[in-house]
Parts: structure tokens; sequence; C-alpha cells
């Protein structure tokens, strides 16, 4: 069945333009409730670590069964591969599974919303920008704000898309969906404050996970130099983070910085209004090369 998940990457690709599932049918929402279950923080460093990585372990064998047996029920009702018409619906409710373990347009519009709120005044703006990261943005000026919108949508352009894709193409359903809770458990836990210990296991399970989709994000946002985007990738903490911010920053021209962290492109020109739309447009681009690349990767494993 070589065809069958590049076809569900293309179908769930186009339910992604419709949005996102309701919350109480969301997986990503679900998982988000598994890990906000516990509450580790509080414990001696050891206990906390060794309670994060098994609650981490345990959500991550929860994810796989139920994908794994999603998708298996798929295969067994349908038998992709006896007929064109149990391929192409196997592929349709593949996709319809895949969809809400990646988030193309909700990325889109929530960037393009903070340029939005900027248009109404820079403390909307600022509001906006809150949604989508975890800084303090009450003191961001007009460009500071630009920067983090576009830094975000760089940095999830591989985490809420490239990578889901990638671990598809690699082990199908299961794959993506335990990407997913990984990146969600990062998300929720990898923070270096009361959390840090019970998070830990969940922070260097993404590192992995994210390391190669997240250069491979880079090189489908294609920057203008390797050299450039190897020496500016390495300035942010993160390990992967980095790499497709970077290469935004390069493709732009533009300097992106979260102050007193980092500063990519130190020689690019300032943000300016307009360069979300920029941005939005090479990571639809990086969207559409990486789905097809990944359904080529997915095809060439299987045929």
């Amino acid at each position: 069945m070589p065809l069958l998940l590049p076809l569900a990457i293309g179908v769930a690709l186009l339910v992604d333009r419709l949005g996102e599932p309701p919350a109480w049918m969301h997986p990503v929402v679900g998982m988000g409730r598994y890990l906000g279950w516990f509450r580790l923080s509080r414990l001696p460093a050891p206990v906390a670590f060794i309670g994060g990585a098994l609650a981490w372990l345990l959500g991550a064998a929860l994810v796989a069964f139920l994908s794994l047996w999603l998708a298996g029920w798929v295969l067994i009702a349908l038998a992709p591969a006896t007929s064109a018409p149990g391929l192409l619906g196997a592929a349709l409710l593949l996709g319809l599974l895949l969809k809400p373990l990646l988030a193309w347009r909700m990325l889109a519009d929530e960037a393009m919303a903070v340029e939005a709120a900027l248009a109404q005044s820079l403390d909307a703006g600022r509001q906006r920008l809150s949604r989508l990261v975890s800084r303090d943005t009450s003191a961001l000026s007009e460009t500071e704000v630009r920067e983090a919108a576009i830094e975000t949508l760089a940095e999830n352009l591989n985490d809420s898309v490239i990578a889901p894709l990638f671990w598809f193409a690699l082990f199908g359903l299961p794959g993506a969906a335990i990407y997913r809770f990984a990146n969600t458990a990062d998300a929720m836990w990898g923070y270096r404050d009361e959390r840090e210990w019970s998070g830990k296991w969940a922070a260097r399970a993404d590192d992995v996970l994210s390391w190669l989709p997240a250069r491979l994000t880079a090189l489908l946002l294609w920057p203008p130099s390797l050299r450039a985007l190897l020496r500016e990738a390495r300035r942010t903490p993160s390990p992967n983070s980095g790499w497709p911010m970077a290469a935004m920053a390069l493709r732009l021209g533009r300097r992106l910085a979260k102050p007193g962290v980092y500063t990519l492109h130190a020689d690019g020109q300032a943000v300016q209004p307009g360069d979300l739309a920029a941005a939005r447009g090479m990571a639809r681009q990086a969207v559409v090369a990486g789905a097809l690349l990944m359904a080529a990767f997915a095809w060439a494993l299987r045929a």
C-alpha cells in the first residue's frame, strides 16, 4: 500500500483548511488534559524527575495504543490493499485522524491575528501575542511583537506541521501521535522553573524527536546561505528552535531577537509592517514542499 500514507497526507492538509475540530474531540486537547493531571513540581528533584518520566512514558504508551488501534481498525475494515475504493476510503479516514495532529491554518491565522491587532493598538497586539508565547509581552515594542510572532510562526512550522508529517511518513498514525504528545508535554512541562525536574524527561524527548525535522524545516524555508544558517541556528538555547527561526530571519533579511536571550541575523534590517505576511507566505511554501517531500518519503519506504 505505498499510496495510502501519501494520500492521507493530502487529505489531512485539505481538511486543515476547514479549521480545527471541537475541543471535546481534539486529541491534542486530550493529551493536555492528561498532562495537566500531574502536579510533580513540589516533589524533591529525583522523585519529580522519575515521576515525570513515568507519567510521560505512560501517556506515550496510551497514545501509541489508541492510535495503533484506530489505524488498525481502518486497515481491517476497509482492506485498502484489495481495491481502489478501499484504498481511497482508508486514506480518507487516516487523513481525518491525522488532521488534528497538525495545524497549519490555525498557526497562520494566529500569526496574522497579531498583525491585525497591532493595527488597532500596541496593547491589542501585545495581548494577542500573549496567546502564542510564554514570555511576558506587556513591555514589548511594536517591532518586538512582530519579531516574536514571526519567531513563533517559524518554530511552530516545525512543531505543528513538518515534524508530525515526518513521523507520520516514518511510522504512520502512531508516529505522528507520539510526536504531538511529546511536543505537548514539552510545551506544558519543559521550563526552567519549579517544573524543571518534573519536565526534564519531556524536554529531552522533544529535543530528540524534533532534532531532524527542525533542520529539515529550516531547509524547506530555503535560507539564502547554509553557512549563515549553521552559524545563526546555534545562537538560541534550544538545540532545535533556532533552526527554523534562523532560516526565516535569513530568508526575510530581518533581525529577530528575544531580548536578553538571543539575536538572529543581527546584521539584518528591523522587522517592518508587512513582514508577518511575507513570513506566512514563505511558511506556506515550506508546508507545500514539506508535504510533497513527506508524501514521497512515505511512498518510497513502502514501495
